[in-house]
């Protein structure tokens, strides 16, 4: 009996910190028990973050998955400056062009790409799944330029349908491409060297989070048509260009989906 009330103080001990680990700390639904999202939109987080990323060619220089990793910390860093916000897994399947005869990005190994309707319908539908599950704001956010026009016409769609409902989608159309190019331009940077693809805009923002999805031995020019994949200098990029191209485009995402949130109310 003393043994058992000797050890007591420390078998709490591990229950309180076992409990403490456990507890829910992401803003990322695919770390959460679907209690702990029930309960978060119970306690009035009913905005939800939709990420669209794609898996394709990003020149010798830099992985296929670029858009998937940046987009999902760029959605992370966004849900917890609006503070009652929670992000959905990213969409990584996206059209990326023709597959036979392949065209555009599919011209290069890897590449996934899906229909224009395939994507809209994914859209669709995990938008209504979460109006079901009482999220009020879903926002699309893509982190490549193929993906805008679908999200607006979804959206678009969407909100047409739900006019009498207090649940809105919002296409954040400030988030891409964003200031970072014309910024990085603004600092003696030649357009050609910043380039449209994989070029300086996504190669900073990988030095500064994660350089280990670039391979800096093979960071040369690349022009449209040479068939490397990417266009600009990537040579050119600093991890202190990617913090602030990163930062610009998480602030301008927070500021539109706050006054859209504020206008429908």
């Amino acid at each position: 009996m003393n043994d058992i009330l000797q050890k007591a103080p420390l078998l709490l001990g591990l229950m309180l910190t076992a409990s403490i680990a456990q507890s829910p700390n992401s803003v990322f639904i695919e770390d959460l028990t679907w209690i702990e999202v029930r309960d978060a939109i119970d306690q009035g987080r009913t905005t939800i973050i939709v990420p669209t990323g794609g898996t394709e060619q990003n020149g010798p220089h830099m992985v296929l998955g670029k858009h998937n990793y940046l987009v999902k910390y760029k959605a992370g860093e966004i849900a917890n400056q609006l503070g009652d916000t929670l992000v959905a897994p990213v969409v990584a399947y996206v059209p990326e062009g023709d597959i036979d005869p392949p065209t555009s990005h599919m011209r290069f190994a890897g590449t996934i790409s899906i229909p224009e309707d395939v994507f809209a319908s994914v859209l669709e539908f995990t938008a209504r799944s979460f109006k079901q599950h009482g999220f009020l704001d879903i926002a699309f956010i893509g982190d490549s330029g193929g993906n805008q026009a679908t999200q607006k016409f979804v959206a678009e769609k969407l909100n047409e349908e739900w006019t009498e409902t207090n649940v809105r989608v919002h296409h954040v159309s400030d988030f891409y491409p964003g200031r970072g190019d014309d910024w990085v331009i603004s600092q003696n940077i030649s357009a050609e060297d910043v380039g449209g693809h994989a070029g300086t805009h996504d190669t900073s923002s990988l030095l500064y989070l994660n350089p280990s999805m670039l391979r800096l031995n093979q960071m040369k020019p690349g022009r449209p048509g040479d068939g490397q994949g990417h266009t600009g200098n990537p040579a050119v990029s600093t991890p202190e260009f990617g913090e602030r191209i990163l930062n610009m485009q998480i602030e301008d995402a927070v500021g539109q989906i706050t006054r859209e949130r504020l206008a429908k109310r």
